[in-house]
C-alpha cells in the first residue's frame, strides 16, 4: 500500500465567495443554485500543473501520486526526498520534471569520495590577478537532483544544510545567493545498505516530503514495457517540451502563500503535531518546522485542486508525506514491524477536526 495516497473522501469544506449576493427576494431553490468563484485566480496555475503532468505522463507510467507531491513541493517551495527501490523510475521523473520547465538543471551523483567543495564550489587562486575566486559548484542551479543521497559521507550530506534551509552558502567568509526557483530532488534506495550513510535527523528534516515509490501494477507493467517496445532506442527526454518559465514559478509560489487556511485550521495541524509528541509508540515527535511543513504543503494541494482555501482533507493528504520521515518509532515498536506512516494514520484518524 502507498503511504502518500490521498485521501479518497474529498469535499468542499469552507464556501467560495459568491458570484451573487443573496437578497431577500431569492427562493430556497434560487440559494442552493448559487455559483461560486474563487477569491484569487488559480485558473492558470491549475493550466500549467495539467501540463507538467501530460509531459511527465508521455514517458511515466502510473506513479501519480509521486508526481503531484513533486509539482506540490515546487510550489510550496520545498525539497524532496524519493525513495524507492531501483527501477521504479525515481530519477527518471525528476528529470523529466526538470526538463518540462525552463529552468537551471544539475544532476549530482553522490559517491562516497564526494567531498563538500565537488557540490558547493571552491575559491581557486589566479595567477593573473594575484587573488582568489570563487569557482560555483554544480548546487547553483534551479533544480538539483541528488541521485542516491545517502552514498556520500556525513560531511558532504551537511554542505546541504544551509543552502536546503536559506537558499545560500557560505565560503571564506562569503555568502552567496542562489536564484529562484530553488528546489532539491534526492533519491535513496532504502534496501541496498551497503557503502551507503544513513540520512542524520537534521537532514531528514530539510525535505518537505519523503515520497515512497512502489512497484507498478500489472496493467502498468505492461504499458511499460509497450512504451519500451515502441520507443526503439528514443532517448526519452526527447519528446518533453519545456514551457514553465522561473518567473511564472514565482508568480505561482507567491500565490499558493496566499491561500486562505481558517484559524480552526490551524488548530487541527498543531493538534496533529502534539499527537506525534504524546504518543507512546514514538519515540520521537514532530517539530514545530513539521507543522509549518503541513501548512505550506495543503496550500499547494488547495492551489492545485483549485482552490483558493485548504480543507481538512488537504492537512491529511500532506500529513502522512510530510510528518513520517520526521517522528521516530520506538524500538519495541519498530521491531513488531509497525511502521511511522501507519502510527501518523492512526493519529489522522482520531484526531478531532474542530469546528
Amino acid at each position: 500500500m502507498d503511504d502518500n495516497k490521498a485521501p479518497k473522501d474529498h469535499k468542499n469544506y469552507l464556501p467560495k465567495t459568491p458570484l451573487t449576493e443573496p437578497t431577500k427576494n431569492n427562493s430556497a431553490e434560487d440559494l442552493n443554485d448559487l455559483q461560486f468563484k474563487n477569491r484569487l485566480d488559480l485558473s492558470e496555475l491549475q493550466s500549467s500543473v495539467e501540463n507538467i503532468k501530460q509531459e511527465v505522463g508521455k514517458v511515466i507510467v502510473g506513479q501519480k501520486d509521486m508526481i503531484d507531491m513533486l509539482i506540490a513541493s515546487l510550489l510550496a517551495k520545498g525539497h524532496s526526498l524519493i525513495e524507492g527501490v531501483p527501477g521504479v523510475a525515481k530519477t527518471i521523473t525528476a528529470k523529466l520534471l526538470a526538463k518540462s520547465l525552463s529552468v537551471g538543471f544539475n544532476r549530482i551523483q553522490f559517491t562516497p569520495d564526494l567531498m563538500p567543495s565537488d557540490i558547493l564550489g571552491t575559491s581557486i587562486f589566479n595567477l593573473k590577478t594575484s587573488e582568489f575566486e570563487f569557482k560555483k559548484g554544480p548546487i547553483f542551479s534551479n533544480m538539483i537532483l541528488i541521485d542516491e543521497i545517502n552514498r556520500a559521507p556525513a560531511k558532504t550530506q551537511a554542505a546541504l544544510f544551509e543552502v536546503m534551509e536559506e537558499q545560500q552558502i557560505t565560503i571564506d567568509g562569503r555568502k552567496f545567493k542562489l536564484d529562484s526557483p530553488f528546489m532539491v530532488l534526492a533519491t535513496q534506495n532504502p534496501i541496498e545498505q551497503e557503502g551507503t550513510y544513513r540520512l542524520p535527523e537534521a537532514q531528514l528534516d530539510r525535505f518537505l516530503f519523503k515520497i515512497n515509490v512502489d512497484y507498478p501494477e500489472l496493467d502498468e507493467e505492461i504499458e511499460i514495457l509497450s512504451r519500451e517496445h515502441q520507443l526503439r532506442d528514443t532517448e526519452k527526454t526527447a519528446t518533453i517540451s519545456s514551457f514553465l518559465t522561473a518567473k511564472q514559478i514565482s508568480e505561482y509560489q507567491l500565490l499558493v502563500t496566499q491561500v486562505l487556511v481558517e484559524k480552526h485550521l490551524l488548530k487541527y495541524i498543531a493538534q496533529l503535531i502534539m499527537a506525534t509528541r504524546s504518543n507512546p509508540f514514538l519515540y520521537l515527535g514532530a517539530s514545530p518546522r513539521a507543522s509549518i511543513a503541513i501548512l505550506k504543503s495543503s496550500k499547494a494541494f488547495a492551489a492545485m485542486s483549485g482552490r483558493d482555501f485548504v480543507t481538512p482533507e488537504d492537512i491529511k493528504r500532506a500529513a502522512i508525506p510530510v510528518l513520517h520521515h520526521r517522528v521516530i518509532v520506538t524500538p519495541e515498536r519498530e521491531m513488531e514491524g509497525v511502521s511511522s506512516a501507519q502510527i501518523i494514520r492512526q493519529i489522522i484518524e482520531t484526531v478531532e477536526i474542530p469546528r
